[in-house]
């Protein structure tokens, strides 16, 4: 689908449910000992790829008027095979939550889905009872049931590794503890991880770099609680604020709870000289006069696609560290936020684990999403402060995390053809 977008933004608009934390809450949920329910507002593909994944497993799931309803697994349905989609997150979390039930599971995916890292976590479930095939291949086909015990990974790849294997070890029989090796990244989400299991009363003491789990122990169910907003959606936003020559308001936050780690846009914008603040459950940008600054991104790395953009309209040069892994999501996110910064007139340099961003003039073009949706809302924030027409190729892939943002975009005066 190519979009023509133009117009310049402003006003308000309310950020989508967090993808992360439904993911999260669904889990538990369809782990606990009695049926759980939450509120949730339109939610993106990889959250319905987790729930049907869920279902596969056995568990009850059902959704209107903005509530999911969750019956928990009861009979394990052995030997069934899981479409995750393109979703990391999906087969990451659910691979050893499948593997503790003994399922017997498969898993299958699209597109780049099977050429993520996976190693980490593969050799972590082989080394404690399962039979896996290969990583990279796929269907990934996985027999036997996780075992507790000690568990030595590699968390500098992801930390989705760490958060899979905290859902499931406390189903093990006996204790775990998980040690990490490599450092840690994105470490807010393992901290995400934590808060949702500690709300269905799930133990993990984390001392140093390890995470102590008690085998054996039951998930409770949880009534009415409510999926936060999407600080990694309102980045794009904030940053139209920033950049834009209305201020642009996103509802749905709260800056002083929030666990996510993507919140820090705020202080980052702020560091480039963006007037940002904080309301009652809302953040405003204000437009501002931005300069370059160096971004350490090892805990951020879905914010780079719309700090690029900030980036690209700011003063100088702003150098984002940390941000190898970018190369392995759905696009090889450094190439594809070059390209898309290159079609626009913006210039950049990358190295091995670094992406720096020459500010100047942006100006309307052809822009190519690369089939990956954060590339797709960054290249429509910045066709929003051009003169003239930019046509977005394959710009439906935003829903994978946020299918209502076109809605947003012409909502807060956007025009699309």
């Amino acid at each position: 689908m190519t979009l023509d977008l133009s117009g310049r933004l402003s006003g308000s608009v309310t950020a989508p449910p967090s993808k992360s934390m439904a993911h999260r809450l669904l889990i538990c949920a369809s782990l606990a000992d009695a049926p759980s329910n939450f509120i949730c507002g339109e939610f993106p593909d990889d959250v319905g790829i987790t729930t049907d994944c869920l279902r596969g497993l056995g568990a009850s799931i059902k959704y209107s008027d903005n509530e999911f309803r969750i019956w928990p697994v009861g009979q394990v349905q052995k030997g069934v095979t899981l479409e995750c989609g393109e979703s990391g997150s999906t087969l990451r979390f659910l691979l050893p939550v499948a593997a503790v039930l003994g399922a017997d599971a498969s898993f299958t995916g699209q597109g780049k889905l099977f050429q993520r890292p996976l190693s980490p976590l593969h050799d972590a479930m082989t080394a404690h009872g399962i039979q896996m095939t290969a990583p990279g291949n796929m269907p990934l086909v996985c027999h036997g049931r996780l075992n507790g015990g000690e568990y030595r990974i590699d968390a500098g790849i992801s930390s989705q590794f760490v958060s899979g294997l905290l859902f499931a070890l406390p189903l093990a029989d006996t204790d775990s503890t998980i040690i990490l090796e490599g450092g840690l990244k994105s470490s807010p989400y393992v901290n995400m991880t934590i808060n949702t299991l500690l709300h269905s009363r799930i133990e993990v003491d984390c001392i140093g770099n390890e995470y102590h789990v008690k085998g054996r122990q039951t998930y409770s169910a949880f009534r009415r609680c409510a999926v936060e907003g999407d600080w990694s959606a309102a980045a794009f936003w904030l940053t139209a604020g920033a950049i834009g020559q209305e201020p642009v308001r996103c509802d749905g936050l709260d800056p002083d709870k929030t666990l996510q780690g993507d919140s820090a846009v705020s202080g980052i914008l702020q560091e480039m000289g963006a007037e940002i603040r904080n309301g009652q459950h809302c953040v405003t940008a204000y437009p501002s006069r931005l300069h370059g600054i160096d971004i350490d991104c090892s805990d951020i790395p879905d914010l780079v696609p719309a700090l690029s953009v900030a980036a690209a309209c700011a003063d100088g040069r702003t150098t984002f560290h940390n941000v190898g892994r970018l190369r392995f999501k759905e696009s090889d996110r450094i190439s594809s936020i070059q390209s898309m910064l290159r079609a626009f007139g913006i210039s950049s340099e990358a190295g091995d684990n670094e992406l720096t961003v020459s500010g100047g003039h942006p100006v309307a073009c052809t822009a190519d999403s690369a089939h990956d949706h954060r590339i797709a809302m960054a290249a429509a924030i910045l066709a929003s402060v051009c003169d003239g027409v930019t046509h977005l190729q394959d710009a439906g892939c935003v829903g994978k995390s946020y299918p209502g943002f076109f809605n947003d975009y012409r909502l807060l005066g956007g025009h699309i053809m």
